[in-house]
C-alpha cells in the first residue's frame, strides 16, 4: 500500500507542476483577455491544462486503488489473516491483488477504452445530450480469488456453425464461351473451311456471242477468251465440313457415413456444394487446356487451327499484334484477353519511362483493359501466354447439368451404413472457328 501512496503523491506533484505553469501564463497576461494572448502562450497554456487534466484522471484512479486495497486489508484484519497474507492475497491465485479484489466498476473506469471515451470531455463532465460509446472493454475477472481457469465448469464453448473451407480459384471461362443445350450424345455443326471471294465489277454485255472457256493445266482456273460480248460474272467458291462434338462426363464422388449426415445437418449441403465446385473447376480446366487424349476434351489452347503470335518487344505489343491477327485472319472482333494472375500483375505494375503506372496504379478504378479488350484473369491460363479472341466461337453444350446423387449401393456400403455421394455433369465442347483465337507469347 505504501508503494501506491507514493505513486499518488508523485501524481499530485506532477499535476501541480502543470497547474502552476498554467497559472504563470495567466499572471503574465493579466492585462489581456485570452483571445489577445500570443500564440505561443496560448499553446503552452492549453498543453499545461491538458496535461493537468490527464494527471487528475490518474490521481482519481490511484485514490480508488487505495480505497480498494484498504478495504481488502481491513477485511483481512477482521478475518485474522497473518501479515504475509494481508500483503499478498494473491497467494491463493495467480492474479495480483488489484485484479482479484477490485470491483467490476473499477475495472471499467481504469480501462484504456473507457479513458479514451471520456478524453474529449476534459473536465470529466459529459453534456446531457451527448452520445458516447466506448470500444469493447475486456473484464479480466469477476470472482475474487479466481484463477486463470476461474468458473471453468460454467464456461460453455460457443458453437458458431462456421466451417471455413480452404478457398477456391475464381471460375471465369464458362461465362466467356457460348453455352447451349443438347438432348443428344453427339453434337454436329458445320464449319466453313475455305472461301474464295471473286466479286468484281462486271461490264454490260454488248453481244450474245459465247466466249471460249480455257482451263489452266496447273491451277485448274477457267478463263474466257474471245469474250467480246462481255457481261460474264466471276464465280466465287465456298467449302464446308461437317464436324462432331461428343458428349463426355465429368464426375467425382466421396464416401460418407449415414450417422455423420444425420448428426450434422449442414454436412450434406456442404458436401454437395463442394462436389459441384470440384466438377466446375475440372470443367474450366478442360475447356481451356484439355489435351484431347482419352475422354479429355480438346481445350482452346490445344485446338488445331488456332493462331499463334510470337513475342514482340513487350507483352503489350505482342497482345496488339495478336488482336490484329484475330481481326484480319480470324475475321472476328476479339471480346477478351485471357491471362494468368501473374500476367495480370505484370499489366497492373507496368510503368512508363517516368515510373508512372500505365493503368493508374493502386488508385485506378474500373475494369482492367488492354488495347480496349477486357482483361480476364484465370488461374487455368498458363503463365507467359495470353489468349486473345472472340470467345463466342467456343461452344459448350450442356447435355446434363451438374447433379448430385446419393446411394448405399456401392461395394459393401449398405451393411456398413455408408453412402456414396456423386456429382456429375455431361457436356460437349468445340471451337467452331479456330482462327478466332490467337495464342500470344508474351514472355521474352
Amino acid at each position: 500500500m505504501a508503494m501506491t501512496a507514493t505513486k499518488l503523491a508523485d501524481l499530485q506533484k506532477a499535476a501541480l507542476v502543470h497547474t502552476a505553469k498554467a497559472r504563470e501564463i495567466i499572471e503574465a497576461n493579466a492585462d489581456k483577455s485570452p483571445s489577445e494572448w500570443a500564440e505561443d502562450d496560448r499553446k503552452a497554456y492549453d498543453e499545461a491544462l491538458a496535461k493537468g487534466r490527464e494527471k487528475l484522471e490518474e490521481i482519481k484512479v490511484a485514490k480508488a486503488d487505495l480505497a480498494v486495497i484498504e478495504s481488502a486489508k481491513s477485511l483481512a484484519d477482521e478475518i485474522g489473516l497473518p501479515d504475509s497474507a494481508k500483503d499478498d492475497l494473491a497467494a491463493q491465485g495467480k492474479q495480483p491483488i488489484r485484479e482479484r479484489v477490485k470491483s467490476l466498476g473499477l475495472q471499467i473506469v481504469e480501462s484504456p477504452e473507457f479513458k479514451a471515451m471520456i478524453k474529449p470531455f476534459g473536465d470529466g463532465r459529459i453534456p446531457e445530450k451527448s452520445r458516447i460509446q466506448s470500444d469493447p472493454i475486456s473484464i479480466k475477472g469477476l470472482f475474487v480469488g479466481g484463477t486463470d481457469t476461474s468458473a471453468g465448469a460454467f464456461v460453455v464453448n460457443e458453437q458458431t456453425g462456421i466451417v471455413e473451407m480452404l478457398g477456391r480459384k475464381e471460375l471465369k471461362i464458362r461465362d466467356l464461351v457460348s453455352v447451349r443445350r443438347t438432348g443428344s450424345d453427339t453434337v454436329e455443326y458445320v464449319e466453313q473451311t475455305s472461301h474464295t471471294n471473286a466479286a468484281a465489277v462486271v461490264p454490260e454485255a454488248t453481244s450474245s456471242a459465247a466466249p471460249t472457256a480455257t482451263a489452266d493445266t496447273d491451277t485448274g482456273a477457267v478463263t474466257f477468251t474471245n469474250a467480246t460480248g462481255g457481261g460474264y460474272k466471276p464465280e466465287g467458291s465456298w467449302a464446308f465440313e461437317r464436324k462432331t462434338a461428343v458428349v463426355k462426363t465429368i464426375a467425382e464422388w466421396v464416401p460418407a457415413t449415414k450417422r455423420a449426415l444425420a448428426d450434422v445437418a449442414a454436412l450434406e449441403g456442404l458436401i454437395n456444394d463442394e462436389l459441384r465446385l470440384d466438377v466446375a473447376e475440372a470443367e474450366e480446366a478442360q475447356i481451356l487446356n484439355g489435351d484431347g487424349s482419352g475422354e479429355n476434351f480438346t481445350g482452346i489452347n490445344n485446338w488445331s487451327g488456332i493462331q499463334a503470335q510470337a513475342f514482340s518487344t513487350d507483352l503489350f505489343q505482342s497482345i496488339r499484334k495478336g488482336i490484329t491477327k484475330a481481326r484480319t485472319v480470324g475475321r472476328v472482333n476479339p471480346n477478351a484477353c485471357l491471362v494468368s494472375p501473374a500476367t495480370a500483375e505484370l499489366i497492373d505494375l507496368a510503368q512508363d519511362g517516368e515510373e508512372r503506372y500505365r493503368y493508374g496504379g493502386p488508385q485506378a478504378i474500373g475494369p482492367r483493359t488492354v488495347w480496349g479488350l477486357p482483361v480476364v484473369e484465370s488461374e487455368s491460363q498458363p503463365d507467359g501466354y495470353a489468349l486473345v479472341g472472340d470467345f463466342s466461337k467456343a461452344v459448350l453444350w450442356d447435355r446434363e447439368q451438374t447433379t448430385v446423387t446419393m446411394t448405399d449401393s456401392h461395394a459393401d456400403f449398405f451393411i456398413r451404413n455408408m453412402v456414396a455421394i456423386l456429382a456429375e455433369e455431361r457436356l460437349a465442347f468445340a471451337v467452331t472457328r479456330p482462327k478466332a483465337f490467337v495464342n500470344v507469347d508474351i514472355a521474352a
